[in-house]
């Protein structure tokens, strides 16, 4: 009768265990599927604007800290970790910042900050001029290096 019980008891806690294991599935899919809805919510595709930054090899630059303005109105700022510098340095695409504007034109200016050439301080801004249309709007801050100046290169790209 022991044997039978124990039996019993260890085929429930199985059953139980595959069960709450798809329970918790569901829950990060459903958790997954709400995170894209308020998104969609609170980010209209037809106004939004989104910035990625992107570091091509990074032997000349190493960045510190970012910080955007819009329109004149600082919208982000960011502090790198070691860790995030070394995902930028292996291919990584960061996305910096989303928001919603309005139709028209805009400017943009990133300012940057980090470590160059000889480990000196390097702090420089790059501007950008759009025209934001209909659909999602589209900006990749490129840190790239400049091989022959032995200086990084910072490009601001606009796609929609």
């Amino acid at each position: 009768m022991l044997v039978w019980l124990v039996l019993v008891c260890s085929v429930a806690a199985g059953e139980l265990d595959q069960d709450l294991a798809q329970f918790r599935k569901d829950v990060l899919d459903i958790n997954r599927r709400l995170l894209l809805l308020e998104e969609e919510l609170l980010f209209p595709a037809d106004t939004q604007l989104a910035v990625f930054v992107s570091l091509d090899v990074g032997k000349y630059f190493v960045p510190d800290s970012i910080t955007l303005k819009l329109d004149g109105n600082t919208i982000d700022g960011h502090l790198y970790t070691e860790r995030e510098v070394q995902a930028l340095k292996t291919g990584a695409i960061q996305k910096l910042h989303v928001t919603n504007i309005r139709n028209g034109s805009h400017e943009l200016t990133a300012f940057v900050s980090g470590s160059g050439p000889g480990n000196r301080e390097y702090r420089r801004a790059v501007t950008l001029q759009f025209e934001k249309g209909n659909g999602r709007q589209f900006v990749q801050l490129r840190m790239e290096d400049d091989a022959a100046a032995q200086q990084p290169v910072f490009v601001l790209h606009s796609w929609q």
